[in-house]
């Protein structure tokens, strides 16, 4: 990780300084991500800059547990489908002589 650098933002209004090993770019970029979302929010209909806050990071979050969710299945096939070319390719290297004895 590199080392801790502070990064100031604007987000719905409010100016916050983040301590941060990341770039700021990629700082810069997820707030820019959550005022995108907080405004889709905002124009249909959410009143509340809080809540509609609120209904952001909980999409968010949501997108990311289906993301990990996703990951681990997927993970778990390509596990499968690797056990079983393993399981061929040791059955090809296998001499079947070696087998009889």
């Amino acid at each position: 990780m590199a080392e801790a650098g502070r990064v100031e933002l604007t987000l719905l209004g409010q100016t916050l300084t983040v301590r941060t090993g990341a770039a700021p770019e990629h700082i810069r970029a997820l707030a820019a991500y959550v005022e995108e979302r907080v405004g889709a929010l905002r124009k249909s209909g959410v009143r509340d800059p809080m809540a509609a806050l609120t209904l952001a990071a909980l999409d968010t979050t949501d997108e990311l547990f289906r993301a990990r969710e996703d990951h681990t299945v997927d993970e778990g096939e390509v596990r499968s489908r690797l056990g079983a070319l393993i399981t061929i390719l040791d059955a090809a290297v296998t001499p079947r002589d070696a087998a009889r004895d």
